[in-house]
């Protein structure tokens, strides 16, 4: 997983997959993309961010089931009276946690583990969100943050059979596989 650099091949790869075709009209533009960086005071993780400046910024087509959503934007059924979203302070996990099992999870640390160090990619419906982890340990790393725990996807997590970041998960989407095995 490169998050530093876009390969061309993977870039064509997550417009076929994605049916990004209106030509890159949809795109951000690497304008867009800088100033969302500069606001938010992060640099977004490859190949995520050349797909958003150059190919599509969302996409119906998904994943997750309710499609791509725009990098500046959340899910419709994200709500309101959440905490204020921090992009550049780091993601708060580096494994994945099940704070229902916990008799008292720490709220805070649940509040930061969907607010902080993450755009949200969408959601799958019922409060399961996709993450891209765009600071901390696990930059450019995909996570699934529901209300019962969070988790990273990927094989080398054991979670689902997917190379881990942003074009694994596509592609593992793409071949109609399971999430989670």
């Amino acid at each position: 997983m490169d998050t530093e650099h876009a390969d061309p091949a993977v870039i064509a790869e997550l417009r076929d997959a994605l049916c990004a075709d209106d030509e890159g009209k949809s795109a951000l533009g690497w304008p867009g993309v800088h100033a969302f960086e500069a606001e938010h005071g992060v640099t977004l993780p490859e190949p995520y961010r050349t797909f958003v400046a150059e190919v599509s910024d969302g996409s119906f087509a998904g994943p997750p089931d309710f499609g791509l959503v725009a990098l500046a934007a959340l899910p419709s059924d994200w709500g309101d009276g959440r905490p204020e979203r921090v992009l550049a302070k780091p993601f708060p996990l580096t494994a994945a946690w099940l704070w229902e099992e916990d008799e008292e999870p720490d709220e805070e640390l649940i509040d930061r583990v969907f607010n902080d160090g993450s755009i949200v990619l969408g959601t799958d419906g019922c409060g399961a969100y996709w993450h891209l982890v765009v600071t901390g340990p696990h930059r450019g790393q995909v996570w699934m943050i529901t209300g019962e725990g969070a988790a990273p996807f990927g094989a080398e997590f054991g979670q689902g059979g997917g190379e881990a970041g942003f074009a694994g998960w596509v592609r593992h989407w793409s071949a109609g596989e399971p999430w989670f095995e």
